[in-house]
């Protein structure tokens, strides 16, 4: 998981509420339980004028050149603002691995859904939740200025304007120390490896019927 301490990108305007995984992530593309790869169909439905499917050739479909994401600068954004409760409806982790092999590191918006909330952490894309009146005034910069860009200073727990001036936010403790150090639960689990590997020993001391061989 790449870490995150500060990050500096162009803002894209989603400004839709209720954003579920299924806009986000297509239900076609979920054979994969690979992390990379899904950049492509990121809100597919929204993102093209036609039907798309897995194995296709993406670059050729036609695409939608009212949606925000085919627009430039924003084909080039790194942070999704979003109105509230973005990210309901099914659980899928796809969702989030869409986003980030797209290229987002952060969305901003009023609400998540609890399981997106939850699934970004761990894929090292930070959700900030503000006011809503914070993320409206949010929207009107972004569409007064184009190219709009924001640094998430992660650290401070600081969202920084163009003008110098920032907006606080808040996020989990444990967390945050995980975005900063780029660990995962493995890379957390690995952290105890010497106790488990000590504790495996011990075990074989204690009950070596439960390390037979039952092929033999």
């Amino acid at each position: 998981m790449h870490a995150f301490t500060t990050h500096t990108g162009i803002v894209a305007p989603l400004d839709r509420a209720n954003v579920d995984t299924d806009a986000i992530i297509p239900k076609q593309y979920l054979k994969s339980i690979k992390r990379s790869g899904f950049g492509p169909n990121a809100f597919d439905d929204w993102r093209y004028l036609t039907p798309g499917e897995p194995g296709m050739n993406h670059g050729q479909r036609a695409k939608n050149p009212d949606f925000v994401l085919n627009q430039s600068p924003y084909d080039q954004a790194t942070i999704l603002l979003a109105r509230q409760n973005f990210g309901c409806g099914s659980s899928r982790e796809h969702a989030v691995w869409a986003l980030t092999d797209f290229g987002f590191r952060v969305v901003i918006a009023p609400s998540f859904a609890d399981i997106f909330f939850n699934n970004s952490f761990k894929t090292g894309l930070l959700p900030i939740a503000l006011p809503e009146d914070s993320v409206d005034e949010l929207f009107r910069e972004v569409a007064a200025h184009t190219g709009y860009q924001l640094t998430i200073d992660l650290a401070s727990q600081k969202i920084i304007k163009p003008d110098g001036s920032a907006i606080e936010f808040s996020v989990d403790a444990f967390r945050k120390q995980c975005l900063i150090e780029g660990a995962d639960d493995i890379d957390l689990t690995l952290k105890h490896a010497a106790d488990i590997t000590a504790y495996e020993a011990q075990r074989q001391q204690t009950a070596p019927w439960l390390f037979l061989d039952k092929r033999a």
